[in-house]
């Protein structure tokens, strides 16, 4: 996808990404999804299969990307932690690859 100047690529990821807190791991996958945005770094989105969601909550935050869609957070469900990963339940069409998968803001590659 490309808009002005502004690509986005996404493309599949052999790569091991583990996301963790205080010790904990939230996700672990061998199947990322590797976004690339222009200004931005490259994120990892993961599926929620690799996600260990029973340790997450919805959060009230809402997000909008002009070039991806509306993004929801997820927060730990302990509290000890806000807005940790986030997803696009209903993605632009141009992005569709990543509907449902969940992006955390640290992860460990590799």
């Amino acid at each position: 996808m490309s808009a002005a100047g502004h690509t986005i690529t996404i493309e599949e990821g052999t790569e091991h990404v583990r996301a963790t807190h205080a010790g904990q791991v939230l996700a672990d996958s061998d199947r990322p999804l590797l976004l690339s945005e222009t200004g931005y770094p490259v994120r990892y989105y993961l599926p929620p299969e690799d996600v260990r969601t029973d340790l997450l909550i919805p959060s009230e935050t809402r997000t909008r990307c002009p070039f991806k869609g509306t993004a929801s957070y997820w927060s730990l469900a302990d509290g000890s932690a806000q807005d940790v990963a986030w997803s696009y339940p209903e993605p632009h069409a141009q992005v569709s690859e990543i509907e449902g998968h969940l992006c955390f803001a640290d992860v460990e590659v590799g």
